[in-house]
């Protein structure tokens, strides 16, 4: 059972303040600059006010991007953003041994950040309420910057960047995590973002389209359908939250669920493995797959066919290449069109959790995906689109997915539709559970596997290329559970 403790109401000055407490004092207000209802009105209202289209076109109408005779690559004129291209795979492991796919080529580092700010004595995140051409559902709420090199050195010659000096210069602001961190390694090819958060002091100028927000709101809004996008998501697992934190507003004890969540954040809370047995096991995977990637000319991948609006593969499965036209007045650029990926079908990707001495582990997978740069990072239990595995032989079936497909009602702890990063990926929409099983099951695991707990997980977040960004989606779904927030809504 957890139990508020007194003395809430003591502020000190920010710099003063251990951060931890600072940041579970957030993400237990749901009121803050503005209210709850409040929060909901604005956005619906920038969803109204949102004047965007945005259309499926011929390969041969995308303005600005071309095709080259040659390889059958697409890219930009301007030799920036990205590029689709042909990725040649082979690993040593795995129901299939070797493929060729096309990927995105994205070299350059974006910036991924979020300014916060106490106001009232309440840390707040500035974020956005940001169009992409490949949401769902138009409008979701982005970090206060979300720009890749080409966009934030306004190689479209279209708005400054709001908010972007704040990250690009540091001096005289209080940095809570800056980190590179990895992407869709089956769809980028060693795609790395900065993952940023500054907390500020001084008056911010709010402008059209952004607001405070504090973490519990965001929390909150996270249980809601397709609301916080990806790139919110990924930095938001950065936060440096920790059980001291949460324990200093809460007393809790006994053998909840909430609880467990809570000891799972603790430095030392009895985890089935040490730190560094854990990075061993890690490098282990990392030298023990032999995976081979080059990239190849797209027109030389096998099993895919090429008409006037899409490059698809011959399974119908997987993911198509598709072309669009975007029109939005809220943008930088208020128009372009471009490649995307659009996938097939929704994903799944599930934690499978359980209580082991009254401390949560999660089950991680050490995956392989052809775009990593380091071949190995922490997944998610399951992480798949299931009908891509129709042709394939049953035993090429992931592990776990059957005890995520069919766990009962009320072992699932949190359920919602969220998306990827609507800006390359078009309606790439995933299935994000967390699902507890007893303490007694899946005790032997895979080599592939392992339990591990919150503060594991979260500790890896703050270094690059380990925890990849399904798994990082995840791990903000479970800070909003530390705080008994609901676990969506499925």
């Amino acid at each position: 059972m957890v139990h508020m403790t007194s003395g809430r109401g003591t502020r000190l000055r920010t710099f003063e303040r251990a951060v931890s407490v600072r940041i579970a004092e957030s993400a237990l207000t749901l009121n803050g600059v503005l209210r709850m209802e409040r929060l909901h009105r604005w956005l619906t209202v920038r969803k109204l006010q949102e004047k965007f289209d945005v259309r499926r076109i011929a390969f041969e109408q995308l303005r600005k991007w071309s095709v080259a005779p040659d390889t059958g690559n697409l890219s930009h004129e301007s030799g920036k953003f990205f590029s689709v291209e042909g990725l040649s795979v082979a690993v040593s492991d795995g129901p299939v041994k070797e493929w060729s796919q096309p990927i995105l080529n994205q070299p350059e580092v974006g910036i991924l950040g979020i300014l916060v700010k106490e106001i009232d004595g309440v840390l707040h995140c500035l974020m956005q309420a940001k169009m992409e051409p490949g949401n769902a559902d138009g409008i979701q709420l982005s970090p206060t910057v979300q720009a890749t090199r080409s966009n934030y050195s306004q190689v479209h010659k279209g708005r400054p960047v709001p908010y972007l000096h704040y990250f690009r210069d540091t001096a005289g602001h209080r940095v809570l995590a800056d980190v590179l961190q990895s992407e869709q390694g089956s769809w980028f090819y060693r795609k790395r973002n900065r993952n940023m958060i500054v907390e500020v002091t001084t008056d911010v100028e709010v402008i059209d389209g952004f607001s405070w927000v504090t973490i519990g709101q965001l929390h909150s809004l996270l249980s809601e359908y397709d609301l916080i996008n990806m790139d919110a998501r990924t930095v938001l697992s950065c936060l440096p939250f920790s059980a001291a934190g949460i324990a200093s507003l809460f007393s809790f004890g006994g053998d909840d669920f909430q609880s467990s969540v809570i000891r799972s954040f603790s430095e030392d809370n009895g985890s089935l493995h040490s730190s560094g047995d854990v990075l061993s096991w890690i490098t282990e995977s990392r030298v023990g797959n032999d995976v081979t990637t080059k990239l190849i000319p797209l027109n030389e991948t096998t099993g895919w066919r090429r008409t006037s609006h899409a490059i698809t593969h011959e399974t119908e499965a997987f993911f198509d290449i598709i072309a669009v036209d975007v029109s939005a007045e809220s943008r930088e650029v208020q128009g372009w069109s471009q490649p995307m990926i659009s996938p097939r079908g929704t994903g799944l990707v599930a934690f499978l959790v359980k209580r082991i001495s009254g401390v949560l582990h999660v089950l991680v997978n050490a995956r392989v995906e052809p775009g990593y740069l380091d071949v190995v990072e922490l997944a998610p239990t399951v992480q798949c689109s299931p009908e891509n595995y129709d042709h394939l032989p049953p035993d090429a079936r992931p592990p776990y997915l059957d005890d995520v497909l069919e766990a009962p009602a009320d072992a699932v702890r949190y359920d919602t539709i969220l998306s990827e990063e609507g800006g390359r990926f078009f309606e790439a929409q995933n299935r994000y559970l967390v699902i507890e099983v007893g303490d007694g099951e899946h005790e032997d695991v895979r080599q592939d596997f392992r339990w591990l707990t919150v503060h594991q997980l979260t500790a890896l977040i703050r270094h690059s290329h380990y925890v990849n960004v399904q798994a990082r989606s995840l791990v903000a779904c479970l800070h909003s559970l530390s705080c008994g927030l609901p676990g969506g809504n499925g």
